[in-house]
Parts: C-alpha cells; structure tokens; sequence
C-alpha cells in the first residue's frame, strides 16, 4: 500500500491531480503546456515498464546431442521372423540366395538343412554357416557374407505431420530421412525443424530433436534410428 501511495503521489495519477489543480487556477499557458508534455511523458515510460515486465527469457527445450558411436554399437541387430538376408558364399554361387526368417527363427539352407538363426546376430549367423559347412564336409575354407535387406521384425514408427503415419519395418542403417519417405512426407503443416526421435535406452526414454530441414541443406547428416524408436513430426504454428 506504501508503494501505491508513492505512486498517487509522484507518478502518472499525481500528476494528473497537480495538473488538474494547475488548470483550475491562474496559471501560465506555458506551464500547462509543459505539464501535459510530462503527462506524455511519463504515460509512455509506464507503458513501457508494464509491457516489459511480460516479457520474459523464453526457455527453448532441450535437445539431447546424438547417440555416440559406441552408444549405435549397442544397437539390437539381431534376426527375428520375418526378416530377409543374403548370404553370398565365396565362389559357391549355388550357396548364395536370399533366405526368410521363418516363423520359428530358422531358414532352409542348401546341403546344410534347417538352421536355427532366430536372435543370432547377422556375424554370428556368418560363423554358424562357415562352421555347419566345415562340419558337414561340405566347404574345408567357406568365406561367408550376410547383408540384412529388411528387419521386418523390429519397427519404427511415424507419427504427426507426415501423410502416411504408421509403423514399419526397419531396415538396418535406416535415418530420419527414409523413415519419414516411407510415411509419405512431409504435410504442409510439418515443422521440419524440430522433429523428435523417441527412444528407449536402458528402460529410460530419450528424446532427440532433428532438423530434417538442415539435413536437406547437407548442414549436418542424418540421424540414424534403431528398432523401436519412434519419430513424431510436430505441427507448425504458422
């Protein structure tokens, strides 16, 4: 209340009530005058406390750098049902073929028969087939290559701003860029900018938030996902 009263007293309504006084008695043009030059005065100095008064630091959120080089090592690349490989053996092209995940995690391969490779990573499939082969007498050296085509075991998911959200399969090396491909780009509403990346490290969920606009401008390189993450879109404002 103190400070209220200072204000009647020497602020904008004091003024006002000593100007009024000023204007009832006999007082010179040019002092009224000057009076209400102060009136204008100090009435903008006011609008201008008040309105910076609202106006606070924004607070931007926070972006969690990309996972490190060792953190995408960890990466869960083990084979599932549903997933497709090739396997090309060295100079044994009747070996070579693309295979299927089965339903129970095995493929049918040539002299060999039926190998179990459901949640064997892509090398440890590898050296199961060279050691089959060497076992059966059928290969004494076999040099064996396997390339993952489609994880359709594991998902990613897409969701927001994009014409087609939805889940699919992941495809290993798969970034930001073809995973929003996939869901049909972009609508007219997406804020590129600011796409966030979902994903589950150690039970705990971590956000990271991706300019897809400056991958596009080749300012920084895209975001590799891993099976589970989830890619949300946001909507612009304006």
């Amino acid at each position: 209340m103190a400070g209220f009263g200072f204000i009647i007293k020497n602020g904008f309504l004091g003024k006002m009530i000593y100007c009024f006084k000023m204007r009832a008695g006999s007082v010179q043009k040019s002092r009224r005058e000057l009076c209400l030059l102060e009136w204008v005065d100090f009435a903008a100095m006011m609008i201008i406390v008040i309105a910076g008064s609202g106006c606070g630091p924004t607070t931007q959120p926070a972006t969690i750098p990309p996972p490190t080089v060792s953190e995408a090592a960890a990466e869960d690349n083990t084979l599932g049902a549903g997933d497709v490989f090739d396997v090309r053996v060295y100079g044994e092209k009747e070996l070579s073929n693309t295979f299927r995940v089965a339903t129970d995690g095995s493929i049918d391969f040539p002299l060999i028969g039926n190998i179990q490779v459901g949640g064997l990573t892509p090398s440890e499939t590898k050296e199961l087939i060279e050691r089959l082969l060497v076992d059966g007498e059928f290969l004494k050296a076999p040099q064996v290559s396997i390339l993952v085509k489609e994880y359709s075991s594991k998902k990613v998911s897409v969701f927001g701003q994009v014409n087609k959200p939805g889940t699919f399969p992941y495809q290993e090396g798969m970034g930001v860029v073809e995973a929003i491909s996939l869901a049909g780009g972009f609508t007219p509403m997406a804020k590129t900018a600011n796409t966030m990346v979902t994903r589950v490290v150690n039970g705990e969920k971590q956000n990271f938030v991706v300019s897809v606009e400056e991958i596009g401008q080749g300012k920084t390189s895209d975001f590799t996902l891993r099976p589970g993450d989830i890619v949300f879109v946001p909507e612009r404002i304006f």
